[in-house]
């Protein structure tokens, strides 16, 4: 099969998807890749260290995309990039398909084969540890006086006490944040809907940090105190309501901290909106927002290490394999299959968007098949399906 890897062009976007090691098992795999130009400048991979690895330098992005059977990348499919997709060729990315109807619609148009990469980790994707470390040290840089913050140091000096921070979320992003505010000294408060996850980070941390059940009246209660807000809750894409709406801002004091990790749209949090790395900050009600929606991107070579190396399994389960092969092997890559050939395969975007689907399985024929299970990527459900007659 011909792979290609492709350059990010999302604003800020750093990382990529292989690194010259991945390159290197794909092409003694059997197979031919191809690699764009400057795809791993930003994440201190050079050009040479790709074609040293076996890999073939392509110019543009075109010639990938004219040329490869099977494209991968980080983030989304952009809209200058629509023009590009292709009936039954694949591409892997980070689609976040249920937000994004544009993108969807580009790809069910184009009848080409998708795959969102979010849905696609068995234990959990590095970027979301990324996010959590990162967030949390992006969040102590928003607090300094000089970016608009309150200037209170995390773990306090000699006579000043440190910071108390709110972390909504204990998954692995709000655990990341966590080990960094505990590390530093801060005095931290874990907020989540699951008794016994609570349970599990209160003994780990040897009741050193506090935790409470996730609920908009207990977030009202801790905000008069609160000097930081680490959002790394996974909203339900259908909710309209907030966990923290506008006014809630106002119980904080002047200078206080928001960072939305999560950076859902629409999310829990009712005054953040994407930001860049370029431009991170904003004030409402008083408190500075940090919402980059791509956080882990400013540890580019980290990140890239650590996403290609837990990626390339999955890659080369389908480059070896075949997709419909694949699928029946791995859950996690058939719960992420979004679209195949101009039909929806997501469920969470049915729901969300009020499109019609049909479950991988099917369109694959592989339903008859033993499965590699796996759990549903989110409890969002729709039984808006598609006939099985209709893909014939």
């Amino acid at each position: 099969m011909v792979f290609g890897v492709l350059k990010d062009i999302k604003e800020g976007e750093n990382r990529v998807i292989c690194t010259p090691v991945e390159v290197a098992s794909i092409v003694a795999a059997g197979h031919t890749v191809y690699v764009q130009k400057g795809a791993g400048v930003g994440s201190c991979f050079k050009d040479e260290a790709y074609e040293k690895a076996g890999a073939i330098l392509a110019d543009t992005a075109a010639e990938l995309w004219e040329k490869c059977d099977f494209l991968a990348k980080v983030k989304e499919i952009e809209a200058s990039e629509y023009k590009y997709l292709k009936e039954g060729q694949m591409i892997y990315c980070c689609i976040h398909p249920a937000g994004h109807p544009e993108e969807v619609q580009a790809i069910l148009d184009s009848k080409c084969i998708a795959i969102t990469a979010e849905d696609s980790h068995r234990y959990g994707s590095p970027n979301c540890e990324a996010a959590g470390k990162q967030g949390a040290l992006f969040g102590l840089e928003s607090m300094l006086t000089i970016n608009g913050g309150k200037g209170k140091f995390v773990g306090g000096f000699a006579g000043a006490p440190g910071m108390n921070v709110v972390i909504m979320g204990g998954g692995i992003v709000g655990q990341g944040a966590l080990s960094i505010l505990h590390a530093l000294g801060a005095n931290v408060t874990v907020l989540d809907i699951n008794p016994g996850l609570l349970k599990t980070l209160g003994d780990k941390y040897n009741n050193q940090i506090n935790t409470m059940f996730c609920t908009k009246e207990t977030i009202a209660s801790l905000l008069p105190t609160t000097d930081m807000i680490i959002n790394c809750v996974k909203w339900p894409k259908q909710r309209k309501d907030f966990l923290v709406d506008k006014e809630m801002l106002k119980l904080m004091e002047p200078g206080s901290v928001l960072v939305d990790i999560s950076n859902d749209d629409p999310g829990c949090i009712e005054s953040s909106h994407e930001t860049h790395h370029d431009n991170p900050r904003y004030v409402v009600n008083g408190v500075v927002h940090y919402c980059v929606s791509n956080i882990p991107g400013a540890v580019a070579h980290s990140t890239s290490v650590a996403l290609a190396a837990e990626t390339l399994p999955m890659l080369l389960n389908i480059l070896n394999n075949g997709l419909e092969e694949a699928c029946a092997r791995d859950g996690f890559i058939r719960r992420s299959l979004t679209a195949y050939k101009g039909y929806l395969t997501h469920e969470e975007t049915s729901a969300i968007q009020g499109r019609p689907w049909i479950r991988p399985e099917d369109i694959l024929g592989i339903a008859d098949r033993k499965l590699d299970p796996a759990p549903p990527a989110t409890t969002t459900k729709s039984d808006n399906f598609i006939s099985l007659d209709c893909c014939k």
